[in-house]
């Protein structure tokens, strides 16, 4: 029984990771139609209306103004454009890791950023606004005393430091996002933002209760496109964006996404409304299959890994404990967040090979069980009565033969509670492969918020959603007992 049950779990794990290879998490679209026969891969952040966002009423597409001049110079270049979405923090160590061949997301070139890559010529320039929703801070010396959020790793950033340095106890807060900033000072955490000015106005359109003014002073900000260092492509993208300005190209672009609406602002609306992101929630339903592979895979990784590890550590041989033992120690003493950052952002820097977000979410979730999965199996084992293993070796039972035919299978079936417990644990904690750009349920949730300015809805959503899989798994873990109770 129990080698048929190895082969089932095998045949399911290679299943699985087949499975896996036709989702590509951050990669949202390639060129509608293979016109070329090369591919560019671009990294963006869609998070930044009308620059880039994905439009999730209708569907996984990422569209805005840098996605259209990225997809028309590649098209000039003859190459294909698929575009890999993660946070803007993340684009420069990308393109540096050489996990994406540009990088267009309404960056800003400045002698940090050029340290590590190129810029092309700037195809965009924007000014730097203050955006609030209090009717007292209308000029910069009314924000004394304020908190004023940015976009971190921004030009923004530098913008915030000019104003504390003139302004009284100024505060800086920081965000992954743009729209985390418009929650913040929703939220009223924040008493004001710095957002492009192309960039707010979509949220000043959507959000009555917002209002803005420009910076006094502040330099108009440059858009370029960031490139690998000593990249071939930045001089043909020189020569592509030069031809765009010229037959006025660029210009048309820029009036399809950053000229302003006519349309009134929208009403107010009550303070939680489903019917907003009704038309999305397909969108986050889809996010159920990868989060769905991602925790099958990584809870049999996770089993298959602790339970060689709980044997190791019930070994005669030193070396086997000591080295269990480092392992646990090392995957429980540190945060699993910053297991997932580190697979995930050192393995092409270390090794070169540029590992995608849904193997290094399974490899880091996987290996991180693992460490517990082994202290519950071990707990398991010691918990047998002594005397089977008496009799066994009386019997002259190999010791391979007696683990897995007399005390695993009886560990197995005390430890099950607390086998489902870690598993369950697991598919909560999946959340957090959303930081490196897999689309989820909860990214997806995420991009939700940004698309639709509000946050209650669809985290909600998303919520219910994982309380309904962890309930699947609870009674799939008490059907489990009730069986391999039937012979007590």
């Amino acid at each position: 029984m129990l080698k048929k049950t190895h082969v089932l779990l095998t045949l399911a794990l290679l299943l699985i990771f087949s499975l896996a290879g036709n989702v590509l998490p951050g990669q949202h679209q390639a060129a509608a139609k293979e016109k070329h026969n090369k591919t560019l891969v671009m990294g963006t952040s869609a998070d930044y209306a009308p620059y880039e966002y994905i439009d999730t009423v209708k569907g996984n597409k990422i569209i805005g103004f840098d996605v259209d001049v990225a997809r028309h110079i590649a098209d000039k270049l003859g190459y294909n454009l698929v575009i890999k979405d993660m946070d803007f923090n993340g684009l420069v160590p990308a393109l540096d890791a050489k996990r994406v061949d540009f990088v267009m997301a309404g960056m800003t070139p400045n002698a940090e950023r050029k340290q590590k890559v190129d810029f092309s010529d700037t195809y965009y320039k924007a000014k730097q606004l203050i955006v609030t929703n209090d009717p007292k801070i209308k000029k910069i010396e009314d924000l004394k005393g304020k908190a004023i959020g940015v976009q971190l790793g921004s030009i923004q950033e530098k913008e915030a430091k000019k104003i504390a340095d003139k302004v009284d106890n100024v505060s800086i807060e920081k965000r992954n996002k743009v729209p985390d900033l418009v929650q913040e000072i929703m939220s009223k955490r924040f008493n004001a933002a710095v957002i492009e000015d192309g960039v707010a106005i979509e949220y000043l359109n959507k959000n009555p209760d917002l209002s803005s003014f420009v910076i006094p002073g502040s330099a108009s900000a440059g858009s370029a496109v960031a490139l690998q260092k000593g990249s071939g492509l930045t001089e043909k993208f020189n020569k592509e964006i030069a031809a765009m300005k010229k037959n006025g190209e660029l210009d048309q672009y820029a009036k399809k996404w950053f000229e302003p609406k006519t349309e009134k602002k929208a009403e107010k609306k009550s303070i939680v409304d489903f019917s907003t992101i009704m038309p999305s929630i397909p969108y986050i339903l889809k996010g159920i299959l990868t989060t769905l592979k991602f925790v099958v895979v990584s809870i049999l990784l996770g089993f298959v890994l602790g339970t060689i590890l709980a044997l190791f550590k019930i070994s005669k041989v030193n070396v086997l404990r000591w080295g269990a033992d480092a392992y646990t120690s090392i995957f429980r003493g540190t945060p699993l967040i910053l297991q997932l950052l580190i697979i995930y952002n050192a393995t092409p820097q270390l090794t070169g090979y540029k590992i995608e977000p849904f193997l290094a979410g399974v490899l880091t979730f996987g290996l991180n069980s693992a460490a517990y999965v082994s202290e519950i199996i071990r707990a398991g084992i010691n918990g047998v009565d002594k005397g089977q293993r008496e009799a066994s070796m009386a019997l002259g039972v190999s010791y391979g033969s007696m683990m897995r035919q007399i005390i695993l299978p009886q560990a197995l079936k005390n430890i099950l509670p607390a086998l489902m417990n870690e598993f369950i644990t697991l598919t909560k904690e999946s959340a957090i492969i959303a930081v490196i750009g897999t689309t989820d349920i909860m990214r997806r949730a995420q991009i939700v918020g940004a698309d639709t300015y509000r946050y209650f809805e669809p985290l909600i959503t998303a919520g219910i959603i994982y309380y309904l899989m962890v309930m699947a798994l609870t009674v799939l873990g008490r059907m489990l007992e009730r069986r391999m109770s039937r012979g007590d």
